[in-house]
């Protein structure tokens, strides 16, 4: 199944919307409100006022089958919106091995990357120390480097 190519004015809209838009971070959970309910101990009518009162102070977007948590939801849970970076240089020999063992540290997301380091991850800025311990003990990782985002400029 192929994807469908857009054209026209729906492509002209996207390309808008993508102009006028500035990167969030945000954190997305597909469930059913009668299983978050069931969790919490409570009825959904009780769930849907907790939910709205968070929708409507900006803390969480929903939509058909899944919630967003905000950057906003975000802060109120005492992490920031701004990331840390890590790069880390591995020995060729341990790469896959600690890959995966990366992949099991608390991080947002990992890219490899060419270059003097082989990957760069994506951390909470509140898990950076957390995260750089565990890496230090991950076989494979000579080298590594963090950066910690001050602000997002766009």
């Amino acid at each position: 199944m192929s994807e469908e190519v857009l054209s026209g004015r729906p492509l002209r809209l996207l390309h808008m919307l993508y102009d006028r838009s500035r990167s969030m971070t945000t954190y997305t959970i597909q469930t059913k409100q009668n299983d978050l309910a069931k969790e919490l101990g409570i009825t959904r009518q009780a769930l849907n006022v907790h939910i709205r009162k968070l929708r409507d102070q900006g803390r969480i977007r929903t939509g058909r089958g899944f919630i967003d948590i905000t950057e906003k939801g975000l802060k109120s849970l005492g992490f920031s919106s701004n990331p840390a970076f890590l790069f880390a240089k591995i020995s060729p020999k341990n790469r896959i091995e600690a890959y995966k063992a990366i992949f099991s540290l608390p991080i947002r997301s990992a890219f490899r990357v060419a270059g003097d380091m082989d990957i760069i991850i994506i951390v909470e800025m509140e898990r950076l120390d957390e995260v750089l311990r565990q890496a230090a003990q991950i076989e494979g990782v000579e080298e590594t480097r963090s950066y910690i985002t001050l602000e997002s400029l766009r």
